[in-house]
């Protein structure tokens, strides 16, 4: 085989044409469709590798920003207790790079990969699906990133109080893999919890719950969203859960007078269809 063809095969494999036309109505053979979402998985795959290789150069950097909530933490500490971050085990260490460069490579290529998602989804979705799915990714986005800056904002205070618990006449070794575990539970809980008033919203558009249901249950959000703060983050301070449930209470009152607005708008839209009956004769 030749180089050439075999270039060109690859080639192919990336792109994932379709080897059947497409037919008048639009559609595709099946196995076109399982040949497209092999080429995307296939150059998403390969984006993540090379973003994987870059974020290795940079490994003494993302240390850094990893461990910087748990040394902020020591430093409010002081002497009251002996704690340090240590690495267990002959293969610990390597392990903690793999991954932790994993993880960074994976949330650096998400524009990209959740690109390659929606054009395989797009094909699929009619006009009005494309429009309000290009809203709330655009909206899901930046509430997730918030969410996430808010977690690594908190984190120092919540080491702080979890290590406070340490005996005086004892030392606190933190295993890193451990903690890096634990961090990122912790952005992942922030990050998630800022999108659940977006999914509100999608509700009330799909008319499950209506803006009026909201604000009669708004006591009962406002307790359970305590609840959920208080057992989402694993320190006891009242800080840390008043730092997430404070923007989600906010996010749902939006949250509420958005569905409010959907609703009159719906109403008004369903009272300007239905003032004359099928078989009622208009003024005309």
């Amino acid at each position: 085989m030749s180089v050439g063809a075999t270039f060109g095969g690859v080639t192919e494999l990336l792109r994932g044409r379709p080897r059947h036309p497409v037919g008048a109505d639009g559609r595709m053979a099946l196995s076109d469709h399982f040949r497209e979402l092999r080429a995307r998985l296939i150059r998403s795959a390969l984006v993540w590798i090379v973003l994987f290789i870059v974020a290795l150069c940079f490994y003494n950097d993302l240390l850094k920003v990893v461990a910087h909530p748990f040394y902020v933490a020591n430093e409010k500490l002081g002497n009251d207790v002996d704690t340090e971050l240590v690495f267990t085990g002959v293969t610990k260490a390597l392990m903690v790079q793999f991954k932790l460069c994993g993880v960074v490579s994976l949330i650096a290529a998400s524009p990209y990969w959740l690109l390659q998602i929606w054009g395989f989804l797009m094909p699929a979705l009619h006009a009005h699906e494309r429009k309000w799915s290009r809203i709330f990714g655009a909206i899901a986005g930046p509430l997730f990133l918030i969410g996430v800056g808010v977690g690594y904002w908190v984190l120092p205070k919540g080491i702080q109080v979890l290590v406070g618990f340490t005996p005086l006449d004892a030392k606190s070794l933190i295993e890193f893999g451990d903690f890096f575990d634990f961090e990122l539970r912790m952005l992942l809980v922030f990050g998630i919890a800022f999108e659940i008033p977006l999914f509100v919203v999608m509700l009330n558009l799909a008319g499950i719950v209506s803006g009026e249901r909201l604000g009669k249950s708004r006591p009962w959000i406002v307790i359970g969203t305590m609840v959920f703060a208080a057992v989402a983050t694993p320190s006891t301070d009242p800080f840390s859960m008043l730092m997430l449930a404070i923007p989600m209470l906010i996010l749902f009152g939006v949250a509420e007078v958005i569905a409010r607005f959907v609703d009159r708008t719906r109403g008004r839209r369903k009272h300007s269809t239905e003032q004359w009956d099928d078989d009622e004769l208009s003024p005309l």
